[in-house]
């Protein structure tokens, strides 16, 4: 694998599957699936990463990836389910994704703790890496964060959110009726994911941890 990231994965079922078909990309399969030119435009982006949101972001690895794993599920053992409110759809930015409603407090330590904890399996950015991150579009306290953690927006940056388009200037309730027959009632966050990135660049999951 290129890289490695933790991430949520919706659990099999009506969120998945509506992921899977919007963005024309099933990371818990490997399944691709064709979209209209219109459809496979406006999801370009997030695509290859599929229906997820970001808890650590995607790193080359230093160590080894079984001990990579088994730290992952030490953490997860050590973590409690969340639910920070119904998901609805909002633009963030230039794009449109699933945010939580309610309070994000335990979900953003959570976060932070994924981040800081598995920080010794994180290779140092290369100044590729750096380049990638776009630093002179930054916050002096983001690049701060890029350098130390080697992404801008964890800690106090940190925003959960599920992707569901690359820019585009679509509103939230082009969306919002498509996606509230499979939207989970209520959300809770009970589980990990831990992903690698293939040659192609494409996220598969490699194990869902239960916390």
């Amino acid at each position: 694998m290129k890289r490695y990231a933790i991430y949520y994965l919706p659990p099999p079922g009506p969120l998945a599957e509506f992921g899977a078909r919007w963005l024309g990309w099933d990371p818990q399969t490997g399944a691709r699936h064709p979209l209209p030119p219109e459809q496979e435009a406006l999801t370009a982006a997030p695509r290859r990463y599929g229906l997820h949101a970001t808890l650590k972001a995607p790193f080359r690895l230093a160590g080894t990836k079984a001990d990579l794993m088994a730290a992952v599920g030490d953490l997860a053992a050590r973590l409690s389910p969340v639910a920070p409110g119904d998901l609805t759809v909002r633009r963030i930015g230039r794009f449109l994704a699933l945010v939580p409603g309610g309070d994000t407090g335990p979900l953003n330590a959570m976060a932070a703790r994924i981040v800081q904890d598995l920080d010794p399996f994180r290779a140092p950015l290369t100044e590729a890496d750096r380049a990638r991150r776009n630093p002179e579009r930054l916050t002096p306290a983001q690049r701060t964060l890029l350098d130390r953690w080697g992404y801008p927006f964890v800690m106090e940056e940190f925003r959960f959110h599920i992707t569901l388009t690359g820019p585009c200037d679509l509103e939230p309730d082009a969306l919002a009726p498509r996606l509230a027959p499979v939207l989970p009632a209520p959300f809770t966050l009970s589980d990990i994911c831990l992903m690698g990135e293939d040659a192609e660049g494409f996220f598969h999951l490699l194990r869902r941890y239960p916390i």
